[in-house]
């Protein structure tokens, strides 16, 4: 139970559930379980699911979680990157 209290171990197991889910989407795309519009939504979610594992990687692995100023800095870049990579992507 003290392991379930360690933010390194809750890190860890959220970043192996976005990369599950991120699979998922992948095989499901890749296979054809998705058409049209899915295919589309399917790679944004994937871009959004990596997104979150950035965060993830940012906030608890390298520590930014204690630096407030950093760790929005970081997030805000972040974020702006994968809103124009998101962009770019429904672009074409």
């Amino acid at each position: 139970m003290r392991a379930l209290r360690d933010p390194l171990i809750r890190a860890w197991a959220w970043l192996i559930a976005l990369s599950a889910a991120s699979t998922a989407l992948a095989v499901a795309v890749s296979q054809g379980l998705l058409s049209g519009r899915g295919v589309t939504l399917g790679g944004a979610a994937i871009l959004i699911l990596a997104w979150a594992k950035a965060n993830v990687i940012l906030s608890r692995y390298l520590g930014l979680a204690q630096a407030p100023f950093w760790h929005r800095g970081f997030r805000i870049v972040l974020g702006l990157y994968a809103v124009l990579l998101l962009g770019l992507y429904l672009i074409a």
